[in-house]
């Protein structure tokens, strides 16, 4: 069959994760499903808070008609309204519901977005490492993606974004808390984002967006406090799903924020409202649109992933594995004990585990660890672990 070039080339890109996966089922086959310890996806175990199933029947038993209907492309009204006076709230400037475009999953909304600002040969400028489909995304939309490297522990490197920003910079995508890392990027860093953008746009003449793809964003630990974009750069735009902190993966809810101070932003609001339908997404989810404004404040628990993170840190720590603590999310990134980390992940298979290799995210020589199950599966995998550390000479 006669695929597009461009979709042969993505699928040689995005295999790693495709790989972990079938080999997963493959070792799952002969070992038993208990018996393979599989940390390559980010697909959290953890169910819905019990209050998201509650409201969902309070609706559905709910005699009021229209439920299923055709909606605003933008979604439903009274939703866009809540989350913008959540925003208000939290972030303490005007937003408004027209500043929000209800989308399908946060992915869902980066490809609105791309669509609605990108030109072509425009470039998205991404820091490494990053979640790989970025590259795909920019690319849907006639974008280039380019990347900025970041510092050993992961943290910003203003300099390396300077150096890598050329005028056809259009966007720059930070994600905080990140994956794979976990780090989350302090405020005085994405200020000086901010400042760096606002100088680049006189210079270039042309605006450039900061978007910040957050899924993670109510995941953090050790009572830090997430970044904001909106006190950095009047050019910015959140992007959000509740995928993670109500474990509605699936449900594929998000939304879309613009600030509300962000110019010519009617133009970006109408665009949104188009591309939405012509990606052909059209409406996030109307039952999962309806449950949100009944949900102010739900979330799942924090401190389970917290516990979870500390017990795998330090185990892997106690090994000899050099890794950086993450500070959200739910994913460790610890640097590959040989300098091949694809070779690396298939010496992890032997123990059956699965892991990514860091190659997939843009950073060679390090591997991903997803820590989104259950704790005996985390624990029974230690012994694992444990043999890859003195196979490779770390303990």
């Amino acid at each position: 069959m006669s695929i597009a070039e461009n979709i042969k080339t993505s699928i040689e890109r995005a295999s790693w994760i495709r790989e972990m996966f079938e080999q997963g089922q493959h070792l799952k086959a002969i070992h038993g499903e208990d018996q393979v310890f599989d940390f390559s996806l980010g697909n959290p175990v953890i169910e819905p808070p019990s209050q998201v199933h509650e409201i969902l029947i309070q609706l559905l038993q709910d005699d009021q008609k229209g439920t299923h209907r055709y909606m605003p492309n933008p979604g439903f009204p009274q939703t866009r309204e809540f989350i913008a006076k959540e925003l208000q709230e939290e972030f303490g400037l005007g937003f408004q519901t027209g500043d929000i475009v209800m989308c399908v999953g946060a992915g869902g909304g980066l490809n609105a977005l791309f669509k609605a600002l990108l030109n072509p040969d425009d470039e998205v400028l991404a820091l490494a490492p990053y979640f790989v489909e970025y590259g795909f995304y920019a690319e849907n939309h006639g974008g280039v993606l380019k990347i900025a490297e970041t510092t050993e522990t992961f943290q910003i490197d203003i300099d390396k974004i300077a150096q890598a920003m050329t005028p056809k910079t259009k966007i720059i995508v930070v994600n905080s808390p990140n994956n794979p890392t976990g780090v989350v990027y302090p405020q005085e860093a994405m200020d000086a984002i901010g400042q760096l953008l606002a100088d680049k746009e006189k210079e270039y003449g042309h605006s450039i967006f900061l978007v910040s793809d957050e899924p993670y964003r109510q995941i953090i630990f050790d009572d830090l406090s997430n970044c904001n974009v909106f006190h950095s750069h009047p050019n910015s735009v959140m992007i959000t799903s509740h995928s993670k902190d109500l474990a509605l993966a699936g449900e594929r809810i998000g939304f879309i924020a613009m600030h509300p101070e962000m110019e010519d932003r009617s133009d970006l609001q109408n665009a949104l409202t188009l591309t939405t339908r012509i990606l052909g997404y059209v409406n996030a989810p109307a039952l999962m649109q309806r449950i949100l404004p009944h949900l102010k404040g739900v979330r799942v628990s924090i401190s389970a992933y917290q516990h979870l993170r500390d017990i795998f840190y330090q185990a892997l720590t106690d090994f000899g594995f050099d890794v950086v603590k993450p500070q959200g999310a739910f994913y460790l990134f610890p640097k590959s004990p040989t300098a091949d980390d694809v070779d690396f992940v298939k010496q992890a298979q032997e123990e059956n585990i699965l892991l990514v290799p860091g190659t997939g995210f843009g950073c060679p020589g390090y591997f991903r660890i997803a820590f989104c199950f259950t704790e005996d599966m985390i624990i029974r995998s230690f012994d694992g672990f444990e043999k890859l550390a003195k196979k490779f000479g770390l303990s």
